[in-house]
């Protein structure tokens, strides 16, 4: 009995002995196993933060294609407007230089067109003539003027000649003031286009017309009175317009009309 005792008190000594390294052993994998675990949460978490960054930077590289696309189109459709703009210069200036060319041409024949203008108002009959003698000499110093462009001269110059061209076909009456024998004396023209410029006094005593052969008014007979009457009334846009009867001679070419005067 006594021996058994031993015997079961021996085992029991030999089995904590033999628990004790087991228990530290466990100890110990559990240490690594948990060891184990929290690295691997810190490498999945470090995994979730890569894969959020690369998310992120992947989205960021979509926003980067699609803006460099962007701006590659915008550059695309500048280098096409430079180009166009290249050209536009480039006729541009080979229009300046035809409209050089063109300067250069134009000059004389305003030039030579003034020059004639002066020639129709000479060989005309005398109507208006300080007005129109006026518009001639602003021609000139317009021409003269050096900050004048030739573009400006040319106009003035095909206004002058358009308002000479309507007094061809319009009606006029003004008032006036003619020498009679020394006496200044205050009249009423009637203008009748370029075929006609009659005038007479307030009290119808005087009544002349403009000879073309002589460049001097002579009397008109009296019964054209009525009619001159009609035709003021008819230029004042008093009474609608009519037909009148007046003497006329026959007209001729400006050029021709000074040169006959310059031979008288």
């Amino acid at each position: 009995m006594h021996k058994k005792i031993a015997l079961l008190g021996t085992a029991a000594v030999v089995a904590v002995t033999a628990i004790a390294p087991a228990s530290a052993q466990f100890r110990e994998a559990l240490d690594i196993s948990r060891q184990t675990a929290r690295a691997g949460a810190q490498s999945q978490q470090r995994i979730e933060q890569l894969d959020q960054q690369t998310t992120e930077l992947l989205t960021e590289y979509r926003a980067a294609l699609k803006q460099l696309d962007l701006l590659q189109r915008f550059n695309a459709s500048q280098r096409a407007e430079i180009e166009n703009q290249l050209e536009q210069i480039a006729g541009l200036q080979q229009d300046i230089a035809n409209v050089e060319g063109l300067e250069r041409a134009v000059v004389p024949l305003i030039g030579d067109m003034l020059e004639q203008l002066k020639l129709i108002v000479a060989a005309d009959i005398p109507f208006l003539s300080t007005e129109r003698q006026r518009r001639l000499e602003r021609l000139e110093a317009v021409m003269a003027d050096p900050t004048q462009t030739a573009a400006s001269r040319y106009r003035l110059i095909i206004e002058a000649y358009q308002i000479e061209n309507e007094y061809g076909r319009t009606i006029q009456a003004y008032d006036g003031t003619v020498d009679d024998n020394g006496t200044e004396l205050t009249v009423e023209f009637l203008r009748i286009g370029r075929i006609a410029l009659i005038y007479k006094s307030a009290d119808d005593s005087i009544l002349r017309i403009y000879n073309k052969k002589t460049r001097e008014f002579e009397d008109l007979d009296k019964s054209f009175l009525d009619d001159v009457r009609l035709g003021l009334r008819m230029a004042k846009e008093q009474t609608p317009p009519g037909l009148l009867e007046v003497p006329v001679t026959a007209p001729k070419p400006a050029i021709e009309a000074v040169s006959d005067t310059s031979g008288e």
